[in-house]
C-alpha cells in the first residue's frame, strides 16, 4: 500500500532520474599520448622495411658481373636473386605485422593494463575463496546467526509480541499503541494493520534488525523513519517494509544459508563476525543508511526501490571486498550512522 507523505513516513511518487556511476582508474602520473609513442616507435621500422628491397638490389651480391657468363649461370643468379627478393619481402611483411602488434598494444595500453589488473584481482579473490577455512569461533558464531535465520515470526509467541511493541515504543514513544493489529502500523510503513503478514518473507530476524537499529542508533533510525534529511519525493518508500527487504538482501549477499560462504564479501563478513558477534545487526544499520543515501542520490520514486536496493548491494559488496577491513567500523559507510 502506498502512503502519501503528509507527515513523515509515507511512500512517494515522482519521475525518477537515473544517474549512472562509472569507475575510473586513477594513475599517479599522467600518461603520454600512446599514439605519439606508437608513431615514434614505428617510424624507424617503417623506414627500415621500406628500404629492404633497395638494400638487397644494391648489394654487391646482386650486381651483374661485367664478365660474360653462360645461360645456366645467369638463370642460377636470377633464381637466387628472386628467392632472396621474396625472402626480403616476407621479412618486411613479418616486421611490419610485428610493428603493428606493438603499436596496438601501446595504443590500448590502458585497457590492457586494466584488464590485466582485473584478472589478477579475480585470481586473488578466487584463491581466497578456495583457501578460506573458518576458525572454531567463526564456525560457532556463523551457526548462531544461521539459527536466528531459521526462526519465523510467530504472532502467538509472547516474546515476539513484546518485540513488536518495543519497536513501536522506540519509534513513537509519545503515542500509545492501540493493539498489535491496528491501522497505526501503517504510519511506520507496514503494508497493512497486521505487521506479522510482512514478516513472513524474512522471519523474526528482520524484526530484530529493526529493533536493534532503533535502540543502538536512535538518531539515525528516527532520521530515516521520519525522512528528515534530503529532498524527498511525493511518494516515499515504506520504512518498515524497506527494512525487511534490506535484511533479506544481506542474507543473500553474504551467502549466510550455506555451510561456508562462497563469495568474498561473505568470507570477509565472517572475519568481521569473529571480531563482533553483532556484526550482522550493525551491517544492517549501515546498509539501511546506504540505501537511503542512494535513494536520494538517484531521486528515486517508489517504483525504483528494487533498483536502489541493487545499487546499494553492489556498493556494499565493494566495501566488504576491501583489503583493509578488519572490523565492522572500518567500512567507509559506517560513518553514515553518525552524520
Amino acid at each position: 500500500m502506498l502512503h502519501h507523505n503528509h507527515h513523515h513516513h509515507h511512500l512517494f511518487q515522482s519521475h525518477s532520474r537515473h544517474h549512472h556511476h562509472h569507475l575510473q582508474f586513477a594513475f599517479s602520473k599522467p600518461l603520454k599520448d600512446p599514439r605519439s609513442l606508437s608513431r615514434k616507435f614505428t617510424s624507424g621500422y617503417w623506414r627500415w622495411t621500406r628500404d629492404l628491397p633497395t638494400y638487397f638490389s644494391k648489394s654487391k651480391r646482386y650486381r651483374i658481373s661485367p664478365f660474360p657468363v653462360d645461360d645456366d649461370e645467369t638463370r642460377w643468379r636470377q633464381k637466387n636473386e628472386e628467392d632472396d627478393q621474396a625472402w626480403a619481402n616476407n621479412l618486411a611483411h613479418v616486421v611490419s605485422q610485428w610493428s603493428q602488434c606493438c603499436t596496438n598494444a601501446m595504443v590500448g595500453s590502458r585497457s590492457w593494463i586494466g584488464a590485466l589488473l582485473s584478472r589478477s584481482s579475480k585470481n586473488r579473490q578466487n584463491d581466497k575463496i578456495l583457501n578460506f577455512c573458518m576458525s572454531p569461533l567463526q564456525e560457532q558464531r556463523l551457526q548462531r546467526l544461521q539459527e536466528r535465520l531459521q526462526v519465523p515470526f510467530d504472532e502467538t509467541r509472547l516474546d515476539h509480541q513484546e518485540a513488536l511493541r518495543a519497536l513501536w515504543r522506540a519509534s513513537f514513544p509519545d503515542i500509545e499503541l492501540k493493539g498489535l493489529i491496528s491501522e497505526q502500523w501503517k504510519d511506520m510503513g507496514w503494508q497493512g494493520p497486521n505487521p506479522s503478514t510482512d514478516f513472513r518473507g524474512c522471519g523474526f530476524i528482520s524484526l530484530e534488525n529493526l529493533l536493534f537499529f532503533a535502540r543502538t542508533y536512535p538518531a539515525s533510525f528516527n532520521r530515516l523513519l521520519f525522512k528528515r534529511y534530503g529532498k524527498r519525493a511525493i511518494w516515499e518508500y515504506p520504512f518498515a517494509v524497506a527494512g525487511i527487504n534490506v535484511s533479506f538482501m544481506l542474507i543473500q549477499m553474504l551467502d549466510l544459508c550455506s555451510a561456508k560462504p562462497k563469495c568474498l564479501p561473505g568470507i570477509n563478513f565472517i572475519k568481521l563476525l569473529s571480531e563482533d558477534e553483532e556484526a550482522f545487526d550493525v551491517l544492517y544499520c549501515i546498509a539501511f543508511e546506504m540505501m537511503d543515501a542512494q535513494w536520494l542520490a538517484m531521486r528515486a520514486s517508489y517504483m525504483e526501490f528494487n533498483e536502489v536496493l541493487q545499487v546499494t548491494r553492489t556498493q556494499l559488496e565493494r566495501e566488504l571486498s576491501l583489503e583493509d577491513i578488519h572490523r565492522i567500523q572500518d567500512l567507509p559507510a559506517y560513518n553514515l550512522l553518525y552524520q
